[in-house]
């Protein structure tokens, strides 16, 4: 089995380039010594506050720069995040993330989070939120509210970011991951696979994760749904080999992180999932929508987890 005490763009090429089983079976040993077989985290993620985006990414479809039929809706009320991550609860979730559509929060939304966050947390589910970009007070601010995770994903690697997106930069993405990881807030952030990157841009993305002073424990890997009305809508299909060998790649440079297998499971056939499970995926999202897509009906996901002898947590009072 291949060591390395640090890594660098040629030592992740050389892994991607390996034989795909050998590639798989160091990452699988990988993740068999840092997690019990048959482990999975499930999560659940509520929009709760749909469109009108000012930011021009391009994969998204509730940026205002894109005509893609999304209603916009202001921000749900606190009773039905409440009902929401109670029901997340009940179909076993573990973690409750909330996601807004907004650049940053505003002093007037941010405290409205909060108490969502205080609440979610008093049913006793794992809290986690994507707002956007932060600044250092509403970091802390989110930490006192007792916040467990902010996710912030990098996409993609510095190069290849202002491809897609022109509004903030990548250095505007780092600074809300300092704020994070300094207000002592668990980072969750990774990338999207499939917009036009090179695997070298996968692989810089990832090794940017790797040098945060601060190790993410939660790592997202999407498939981009290719939206009509944003500027990837005709974005060729990613090969699924490639999503696998990304995954089997993070596995060995995060050995203690959870890898979400997140947007996209939709689209994905249930070998595709359960060679990403095999090759270190250990979380997925659970629920009919991911924020404003398609994802994978409960009783999918069970029946597929069913199939591979994966355990799904029993429905509470079932």
């Amino acid at each position: 089995m291949m060591t390395y005490c640090s890594w660098n763009e040629q030592k992740c090429l050389d892994l991607l380039e390996q034989p795909f089983f050998e590639l798989i079976q160091l990452a699988y040993a990988v993740h068999q010594k840092n997690f019990t077989a048959g482990d999975m985290e499930f999560c659940t993620l509520a929009n709760i506050k749909t469109g009108a985006c000012p930011e021009d990414c391009a994969y998204c479809p509730q940026s205002a720069h894109y005509n893609t039929g999304l209603k916009k809706e202001k921000l749900m009320d606190l009773a039905s995040v409440v009902a929401a991550a109670s029901n997340a609860k009940l179909n076993g979730a573990k973690r409750f993330c909330m996601g807004a559509a907004w650049r940053k929060p505003s002093q007037k939304d941010l405290p409205k989070v909060v108490a969502m966050i205080r609440a979610v947390k008093d049913l006793g589910l794992e809290t986690c939120v994507t707002l956007g970009m932060l600044e250092a007070e509403d970091a802390l601010a989110l930490k006192e509210s007792g916040l467990d995770f902010y996710n912030h994903n990098l996409d993609s690697s510095a190069e290849f970011y202002s491809t897609i997106i022109q509004t903030h930069t990548y250095e505007d993405r780092l600074n809300t991951l300092k704020h994070v990881m300094a207000a002592g807030i668990n980072v969750c952030s990774g990338g999207i696979l499939g917009m036009g990157e090179t695997r070298v841009d996968r692989i810089k993305m990832l090794l940017t994760l790797y040098e945060l002073p601060i190790t993410p424990k939660s790592i997202p890997i999407n498939q981009l749904i290719p939206i009509p009305g944003t500027p990837l809508a005709k974005a060729p299909l990613l090969d699924p080999f490639e999503l696998i060998k990304t995954i089997a790649l993070t596995r060995i440079l995060f050995p203690e992180a959870r890898i979400r297998l997140s947007a996209g499971r939709e689209n994905m056939t249930d070998e595709t999932q359960a060679w990403c499970f095999m090759a270190g995926a250990n979380s997925i999202f659970i629920g009919d929508k991911l924020l404003t897509a398609k994802n994978p009906r409960l009783e999918r996901d069970r029946a597929l987890l069913k199939k591979l002898n994966m355990q799904f947590p029993e429905e509470i009072n079932a």
